[in-house]
């Protein structure tokens, strides 16, 4: 190239199958020059797919299964070993949100400073040490400490994973690659159950709930050196790339205008994030729908228990509800992929589905215990909406700080919402949990509300910018052009492109 045209930035040049960048180094930003077709960039999605997807939704699965390793113990002899009495098993169960808290935006911090595959990697390494340490528990104040350092290890890895999605595919690629491997957590609600009923079978001189977790955080760490080899920072140092592969990597998700440099935590746009309705519309909804799920994770056992089931039974009983879940995540995934500009009615749909199976819950007969079983099922169909909605960030949140911040509120929020909804579940209500339950379907309702907001005001600025600046593919210099693309290429949010970015619903 000249070296005029170096001085002016990127020059785009797309045809009808392939697409050419090249971009200036004054200004630090990479060479990109990529001649593809469309079949090589397909072929490198799936590439990108067949490692990337495998490394996040088993180590996804994991996690889950670690978190429910507690509802799991209370079954296989836990409660008495530990002499847990009164509210001391809603307190271990909730003690871990308040590490997830703790760490949230310390976490945010280091995932934009550090490379992030190599801080997630360390960090799962120090979780499954946590993990193992649950084994030698013997009292309250052991589980505490215990839990909490598991809430803390625990809390960099889907806010980390989102960010990651982000950085590899493009927008309208974005919520079925967050249902993949948010789908590891459906498989532990599926399969978990039956691994803990075959580990409590283990005969030994230890309690079989010590298994579990030596077992659990055995795997843990295997797969935390996995993802220190396999898991790249970014496109540039992916092991399993070739050279020309990276650049077509990295040419990919150019048209997100979200941004690729990082390395620097940017205060305004920390600020920017608590400036937007986006933010908090996720956020009251994650606070809701999440007292819900703090008193269903830490009392599922114990309230499927309460519908009838005994025992170990009331482990395997849940495969149905995982199944459930999942059936959930995977329809959700792929009609928010094939069906634009649908994932706000399908979040809001799930969650009066979950509405709908709590007042089944609730108001049914205790004899039917079918049909309370079936209600149960129903309000897993708000699972579904947490990799749609941290997809509904990584689509429409520019600004490496700005995102990670937006991911960390999430998570405070689902840690608050899940610290306060098992303190309505007490032990001495068995076995309705009545309080319990209407403090849940009142989270539902709630959701439901800020979610329909939510949908309403990105609607309503969609339609504010294509009147001001105009459609984005009809305007004089559009999407395409020179100055565009580097603004692409920089760590700028969705609020500075506000010309050419429109929210993805």
């Amino acid at each position: 190239m000249s070296a005029e045209k170096d001085a002016q930035g990127p020059v785009v040049e797309e045809t009808e199958s392939a697409l050419k960048v090249e971009t200036g180094k004054q200004d630090g930003t990479q060479d990109v020059l990529v001649d593809a077709s469309d079949e090589e960039f397909r072929r490198v999605r799936w590439k990108i797919d067949l490692v990337l997807m495998p490394l996040l939704s088993f180590c996804y699965m994991l996690q889950f299964l670690d978190k429910q390793s507690l509802n799991y113990s209370t079954l296989l002899g836990m409660l008495q070993d530990t002499k847990l009495k009164g509210s001391e098993y809603s307190w271990t169960a909730a003690i871990f949100y308040f590490g997830y808290l703790l760490w949230s935006y310390p976490t945010t911090y280091f995932a934009v400073r550090m490379p992030i595959g190599k801080y997630l990697s360390v960090t799962v390494v120090l979780w499954a040490a946590v993990v193992l340490c649950h084994a030698a528990c013997n009292n309250f104040a052991g589980l505490m400490v215990a839990r909490f350092m598991l809430g803390v290890t625990e809390s960099a890895v889907a806010p980390g994973f989102s960010l990651i999605t982000g950085m590899w595919y493009t927008r309208r690629e974005q919520p079925l690659r967050h249902g993949i491997w948010f789908a590891g957590s459906c498989v532990t609600s599926l399969f978990g159950g039956l691994l803990a009923y075959a580990i409590g079978h283990i005969s030994g001189p230890l309690s079989p709930w010590r298994y579990l977790y030596f077992i659990f955080g055995a795997v843990t760490a295997l797969w935390g050196v996995v993802l220190l080899v396999f898991l790249p920072d970014s496109q540039s140092n992916a092991i399993w790339l070739t050279a020309r592969e990276k650049k077509v990597a990295l040419c990919r998700v150019l048209e997100n205008k979200q941004g690729i440099k990082g390395g620097k935590y940017k205060l305004y746009q920390a600020i920017e994030a608590f400036k937007d309705p986006i933010n908090w519309c996720l956020i009251l909804y994650c606070f809701c729908v999440n007292i819900a799920n703090g008193g269903l994770t830490a009392f599922g056992s114990l309230v499927i228990q309460g519908f009838g089931y005994e025992g170990l039974s009331a482990l395997l009983i849940q495969m149905p509800t995982g199944a459930a879940q999942l059936g959930f995540v995977v329809a959700s995934s792929l009609i928010c992929t094939y069906w634009k500009g649908s994932r706000t009615v399908v979040m809001l749909s799930l969650c009066l589905i979950s509405l709908v199976g709590m007042v089944m819950m609730y108001a049914l007969d205790p004899g039917n215990r079918s049909g309370r079983l079936a209600g149960f099922c129903l309000t897993m169909a708000f699972s579904a909406n947490m990799p749609l909605g941290l997809s509904l960030v990584a689509s429409n949140v520019g600004g490496l700080t700005k995102k990670a911040v937006i991911n960390a509120c999430i998570f405070v929020m689902y840690c608050v919402g899940n610290v306060v909804g098992p303190q309505f579940f007490r032990v001495d209500e068995a076995p309705r949990y009545g309080r319990g339950l209407k403090a849940s379907l009142s989270g539902f309702a709630l959701g439901a509300f800020f979610l329909l907001i939510l949908g309403v005001y990105m609607r309503w600025e969609n339609i504010r910018r294509d009147r001001v600046y105009g459609k984005v593919g009809e305007q004089e210099n559009n999407a395409n052009s020179e100055d565009d693309l580097l603004a692409s290429l920089e760590d700028k949010t969705d609020w500075e492109m506000e010309r050419t970015f429109r929210y993805l619903l």
